[in-house]
């Protein structure tokens, strides 16, 4: 009898254990989810900028914000360049980025959310230019003698990608830091264009009185959507199915619309 009850009480500690055990396995992916994610964020106006009152607004940031409200989640917000940045969604150092394009090595390092927005790329020129440059496809500035300005770390399509492979089509390629070089560089005749999402060209020419500057060239270069990146390294596939659901729930309820227009029609009011 006595051993038959030893028995019994080794057999509930080992069922106790047991169960503590898948408390545990259960209890430690809900705290994972409770951390403070980190996100970094680069001057992209009217996307990511500071405003007046020094306050973190533009059109990606009031997506980003819907979507972590509405997962009820901590985040901390850090400045740094963007080839920086993708290094450390690449090490785990940082967990998040917005306004990404999806490319496959990027994939290696990062979850990409369903996309939240749509984004295009257009070869803009001096005023008066676009009937005057003869760029029937972006492969034929190879054996042109047109210079066009890029910025660094920006996806640009994947015809321009395999182009870039090739280095009679480097030489033609400008890479600066941002926009403003571009402009400075094509106004001072050492570029004769450069590639620029409209949005982010017209609220700059807005925000500079520079409108009527520039001109949309035919030539297509790249059109797809634009996704959130969550760090392998640091973040969870479970993290990455709640962004969607909340990138679907906020599609389904016209938040997410919204927000857009906002953006899209009233581009240089100040938040």
């Amino acid at each position: 009898m006595i051993n038959r009850l030893n028995k019994t009480k080794k057999g509930r500690k080992k069922l106790n254990k047991r169960i503590l055990i898948l408390l545990l396995v259960l209890i430690i992916p809900l705290k994972a989810f409770t951390k403070t994610l980190s996100v970094g964020w680069e001057l992209w106006y009217p996307y990511q900028y500071h405003n007046k009152k020094q306050e973190l607004v533009g059109l990606d940031f009031d997506i980003f914000n819907a979507i972590i409200n509405e997962l009820k989640l901590n985040v901390n917000y850090t400045e740094l360049p963007w080839k920086r940045h993708l290094n450390y969604i690449k090490t785990g150092e940082m967990d998040i980025a917005m306004g990404s394009s999806l490319t496959i090595r990027r994939k290696e390092f990062s979850y990409f959310t369903k996309p939240y927005r749509k984004e295009s790329v257009k070869l803009f020129v001096k005023k008066g230019m676009a009937k005057k440059i003869d760029l029937p496809s972006l492969a034929d500035l190879s054996a042109s003698d047109y210079i066009i300005g890029v910025e660094g770390g920006y996806f640009y399509g994947k015809n321009y990608q395999k182009l870039m492979k090739t280095e009679d089509f480097q030489a033609h390629i400008s890479e600066v830091v941002d926009i403003e070089e571009n402009v400075t560089m094509l106004l001072k005749g050492h570029l004769d264009g450069f590639l620029v999402d409209p949005i982010t060209l017209k609220a700059f020419t807005e925000k500079y009185s520079m409108q009527g500057e520039f001109e949309a060239h035919d030539v297509e270069i790249y059109q797809a959507g634009i996704h959130i990146m969550l760090s392998k390294k640091s973040c969870s596939k479970e993290l990455l199915i709640d962004f969607n659901n909340a990138i679907k729930s906020l599609t389904k309820t016209g938040k997410l619309a919204e927000i857009i227009a906002k953006w899209t029609l009233i581009q240089t009011k100040e938040q």
